[in-house]
């Protein structure tokens, strides 16, 4: 398992992003190393955990419970192969692109090595949004990523460090749950029913999502609603 690409973007103004300055830093390229990794600061407040890349949209991106975002280099092979079109590194607007990594069947709190100083825990599964969609250019394109059920990872930093593309990835701590980023993501959009289940996870989760979860509860107990 290694980081195949380690990916940073820069303010780009474009006309699908709601922000009203039109302005995202989604469209992510490929750079060499080292890239210093931290803790950005709380959601609203911080932005990317990685030095030199942009999250203009802090209302609902960045932040320490999604500093990073992650998405395997065999999910964007199965993507160029259903578009009919090459998806680089950084297509997706990640920060890394893994290789031999099971990023979606990540199980919320694991935890990754990268390199010898790094280490980041897995939060949640990525929402996809309409930046998202006109970023890829693809009509109804929410509505497929959603129903794909593979929408990466966003991981928060545990131990600060510099990492560069190439590094190795190590699964360092892996959760004693059934909660996995496609199960929690599943839960928050198609089968909320699935939420009573998702607590498992704790306060590993992303604190939104958790919240989310226990509101259900909350309303619904146990069952399904």
């Amino acid at each position: 398992m290694k980081l195949l690409s380690l990916n940073l973007g820069r303010p780009k103004a474009v006309p699908y992003t709601d922000q009203a300055d039109g302005v995202t830093g989604m469209d992510k390229r490929p750079v060499d190393g080292p890239v210093r990794v931290a803790a950005p600061g709380p959601k609203g407040v911080g932005a990317s955990g990685l030095a030199g890349d942009a999250v203009c949209e802090t209302r609902h991106h960045g932040g320490d419970d999604q500093a990073v975002y992650a998405v395997a280099r065999e999910d964007l092979d199965d993507w160029e192969r259903e578009l009919g079109r090459p998806l680089a590194g950084g297509s997706f607007g990640e920060n890394l692109t893994t290789e031999g990594l099971d990023v979606s069947g990540a199980k919320i709190g694991e935890r990754w090595r990268i390199g010898s100083e790094v280490v980041l825990e897995v939060t949640s599964g990525r929402i996809p949004c309409l930046t998202f969609q006109g970023h890829m250019g693809e009509k109804g394109w929410v509505k497929r990523f959603t129903a794909k059920g593979a929408p990466g990872a966003y991981l928060r930093v545990i131990e600060p460090g510099e990492i560069r593309a190439g590094d190795p990835i190590e699964i360092v701590h892996r959760p004693d749950h059934e909660v996995t980023v496609a199960f929690q993501f599943r839960a928050t959009t198609t089968e909320r029913g699935l939420l009573p289940r998702v607590l498992a996870a704790a306060d590993a989760l992303h604190p939104g999502d958790l919240e989310t979860a226990r509101r259900y509860v909350e309303k619904y107990g146990q069952g399904e609603g």
